[in-house]
């Protein structure tokens, strides 16, 4: 056995690596989406083919280096180990403001959602979602830091009403926060959230409502850490950012370092939790491609159901992205020979592919970031009586690369996590390495289709 494996792993790679590069082969000149509120970006991101084709090979290439050579214990230790405090001065004040600007921004969502002008981009509520939150603040918390326990509004609400202090049933782990970011993915899809700002409001207003009950039935701590799907998504961008808040202040380390740190993904719900925010990420683009706009035409052909596409969509997607990861997991047991559980080395490697993630979330949202905040600081100074004519950037030709480009660093960032994690479960370099080989495929796997997507032209998802 332990003769086949290296050879068998090599030919996974080899495999993975061809369907890659015929995948880059029969791409054309490309188009990247630029997320909700598209239509008012002037211009789509072109990939010049060429780009596209060399950047992927060179980081296919990069990644069998790291996977081969970049194995040296003392150095990869000495990497994560890297860091700095930094004092923080007055930190009482920067919360308060923290808590009021997220209160604040809470309340006018929910204002200006109903009672303001109602076309998306003289909207505040609109802009302040798409733009200012999910874009702009998420890009924040990956590449600076999460602020989000301190600016997030429903916590400070919560935090000055009484509580039951109910107990959570442990049974349920954190697969309610599983469902819910699915959930809200799939209702951010399919919904004009992004054009009606009555309807954003309403949905604001309801997850308001689900919020501060759950948090008073079960505490604030336990809500928000277990089960708010938004706040878990922040929490898991976070520990991709290269600055954390702790007792002493901040420690700066570099971007991706706290992802190999032990017990921060613990059991299956956790694992689950980290594909789904892999997932979703990628069923946002996915449903805007020719191939899905096809697919979901023949699907209704045939006498399926409009309204079960979506659905279907998602949780097949999920379903394989999750399977995938687990077979994968299986497969590294037999390479590294080892026996540890299988429940181990999931929950070790998963939250590597938070980087990929976290790519792909930059390579999505933030041309589509820079084109709409002229917009969102322009109406944001007049919400009621915005001007006719809302300032957009036009991004240029070349700015399309970047998305590219986003896309694999986040892929190495992942390649790199991962060779750390195994370094430090298994006590043999030749083990680590050989542990390796599925979770690189599985990684090429997700990075395939992260920059497919990217590289589509971007359509409107059809029957909705």
């Amino acid at each position: 056995m332990s003769d086949r494996t290296p050879n068998t792993g090599r030919s996974l790679l080899r495999r993975a690596t061809l369907a890659l590069l015929t995948l880059t082969l029969f791409a054309d000149r490309a188009l990247a989406h630029g997320g909700s509120l598209r239509a008012a970006t002037p211009e789509q991101l072109a990939i010049p083919t060429w780009l596209f084709l060399l950047t992927g090979g060179g980081v296919v290439g990069a990644s069998f280096l790291l996977a081969s050579f970049v194995t040296n214990r003392a150095f990869i230790n000495a990497v994560h180990d890297w860091h700095r405090r930094l004092a923080v001065p007055r930190a009482t004040l920067a919360a308060g403001t923290l808590r009021f600007i997220g209160v604040l921004g809470l309340l006018a969502v929910l204002v200006v959602g109903f009672i303001g002008p109602q076309f998306p981009l003289g909207n505040l509520a609109i802009l302040t979602v798409w733009v200012g939150w999910w874009a702009g603040y998420t890009i924040s918390v990956y590449l600076v830091g999460n602020t989000w326990e301190t600016l997030n509004p429903w916590r400070t609400i919560a935090a000055v009403l009484p509580t039951v202090g109910a107990t959570y049933p442990d049974r349920f782990g954190a697969w309610p926060s599983v469902a819910g970011l699915l959930a809200l993915v799939w209702l951010e899809v399919v919904s004009p959230l992004a054009d009606q700002a009555s309807l954003l409001a309403t949905v604001v207003l309801g997850y308001t409502v689900v919020t501060l009950a759950g948090a008073i039935v079960y505490t604030p701590d336990k809500w928000f850490s277990t089960v708010d799907p938004v706040s878990r998504v922040f929490t898991y961008y976070g520990r991709v950012a290269p600055l954390r808040r702790t007792d002493d202040g901040l420690k700066l380390r570099l971007p991706g370092a706290a992802l190999s740190d032990t017990r921060f993904v613990d059991g299956a719900d956790e694992v689950a939790f980290v594909i789904a925010l892999l997932w979703v990420t990628t069923y946002d683009g996915f449903v805007t491609t020719p191939a899905w706009t096809d697919l979901a035409t023949w699907l209704v052909n045939l006498g399926v159901p409009a309204s079960l596409l979506y659905p279907a969509a998602l949780f097949a997607g999920f379903g394989v992205f999750l399977g995938a990861y687990r077979t994968a997991t299986r497969r590294s047991i037999g390479f590294a020979e080892t026996y540890l559980p299988a429940q181990t080395l999931a929950t070790r490697f998963a939250p590597s592919l938070l980087a990929i993630a976290a790519g792909y979330h930059l390579a999505h949202f933030l041309g589509y970031f820079l084109s709409l905040s002229p917009a969102l600081v322009t109406v944001a100074f007049s919400p009621f009586s915005p001007p006719a004519n809302v300032p957009v950037i036009p991004l240029p030709g070349w700015f399309g690369g970047l998305a590219l480009t986003f896309v694999l660093l986040g892929h190495l960032v992942a390649i790199w996590v991962a060779h750390a994690t195994a370094y430090d479960l298994f006590p043999s370099r030749l083990q680590a390495i050989r542990s390796q080989y599925p979770y690189i495929a599985v990684m090429m796997f997700y990075t395939m289709v992260s920059l497919w997507i990217v590289a589509e032209p971007d359509l409107t998802p059809p029957f909705l």
